[in-house]
Parts: structure tokens; sequence; C-alpha cells
């Protein structure tokens, strides 16, 4: 999903807001700064960019009208502002900083409630997908996996830096028919084994299953051209 500015104003008017907004924009540079220093992979405006883009994918491409999708893209925009606090119950707490700041901003009750809901839901530790907008919101957010993401040195590196260091592709699609989505990686095995992968990730694999349930879809992960789930 990519607009100039003037379409994005106009049918994503809360999303262009907050995109925009000084604040929050230096919680999600702060939250970084923390992630970076625990040794996380990048939480900063890359991956919100990519998580906003596949949501918005998702939701179009299964109807949903642009109000709804103007609700997500926000979501998505906001989602990690909790690893400001902490990493631990990031959703939890970031899902408490959405609800200020949107307050704060004037925003109805009727639309703060869907993100500060689908943004309290959207971590494997205790997530579940509540909503069109919270499982779209995994989805996106469990599928960033590439190599930009890693801000360790690679003498530096422990098993999450080599799998994401790993991923030279990433896609994330709908097929044609609206049945399945497909989650399909590319990995250089000399930094990371399809292993490795299932080691770390397989929680939030298994909660993208059941995001994608949610939206009434089949979830498949393939790994150099193997289909694993």
């Amino acid at each position: 999903m990519s607009f100039s500015d003037k379409e994005q104003a106009e049918r994503f008017p809360l999303y262009h807001r907050v995109r925009n907004d000084h604040d929050i924009n230096v919680y999600i540079e702060e939250q970084n700064k923390s992630m970076h220093a625990m040794g996380f992979t990048e939480h900063s405006f890359a991956h919100i960019g990519v998580v906003a883009e596949r949501v918005g994918y998702i939701l179009e491409t299964l109807g949903e009208d642009d109000h709804t999708i103007d609700l997500a893209l926000t979501a998505a925009w906001m989602h990690d502002l909790g690893n400001v606090v902490n990493r631990v119950d990031h959703s939890q707490s970031g899902a408490l900083m959405t609800f200020y700041l949107l307050d704060k901003m004037g925003i109805p009750a009727e639309d703060i409630a869907p993100i500060v809901r689908a943004i309290g839901n959207h971590d494997e530790g205790s997530g579940v997908p509540v909503s069109s907008m919270a499982a779209a919101l995994i989805l996106a957010d469990k599928s960033d996996v590439r190599r930009s993401r890693v801000q360790d040195n690679v003498e530096d590196f422990d098993i999450h830096d080599r799998v994401n260091y790993s991923v030279k592709t990433s896609i994330l699609k709908i097929n044609q028919e609206h049945t399945a989505i497909k989650l399909k990686l590319e990995l250089d095995t000399r930094y990371g084994e399809i292993g490795d992968y299932f080691e770390i990730f397989m929680e939030r694999m298994l909660l993208c299953r059941r995001a994608a349930a949610f939206l009434k879809l089949e979830f498949h992960l393939i790994i150099n051209e193997q289909t694993l789930m």
C-alpha cells in the first residue's frame, strides 16, 4: 500500500496523523534504543513500516473498509511503544500508552478501543486474535523476519541474530482464492538452519496459524521451497 501524503491523508486520516506526530515518533525512537541495548532486533521505523504495509495488505485484500484499515494501520504504527517501558508485557503497556496518546489527541473511544485491543493482543506471550485487526497485526508483526533487522555486530550474534540474518527474502501473500496466507522465506543456511528458525519462532508461527484461522485462512510456512506448516 503505497500512497502520496495527500492520498494517505484522505483515505487514512488517523494513520496519517499519528505517523506525523512528534511525540509518538519520539517514543518509537526511544523504544528501539532499549531494544538495541538489550540485543534485540530492530523495532524502529523500518519494522513498523513493514508491519503497517502488511496489515494494510491483509485487510484490504480481505475486503475491509477504509475506516477499519485506518485504525489497523494506526495500531501497526504504535504497536511496539510499550518497549520504552520494558520488553516484558510490552503489548499491554503499549496499549495503555496508545490509549493515553490517542485520547489526548481527541480520538473517540469507538476508534481507540479496537486499536488498543489489537495492540494488547499482538504478542505471542499472551496475545489472542480477538478481532480481524488483531489477527492482521499478529500476522504482519510475526512475519517480519529479515537480515536488515539485525542491529548487533557479527561477532556478537546470538541465535535470533543468526536466524534473522539468514533470511534473504520474506514474502507474505494471500492466495487468489482467499483461502490461505503464506509466509515464504529464503534462508541462507550458512548463518541459520531451518531448525534454528523453529527453535526460536515456533510459538510465533502457532499464533500466526490461530490469527489466520480467525480470518478464515489457512497459514502456511514455506522455507527454501519446503512447506513446513
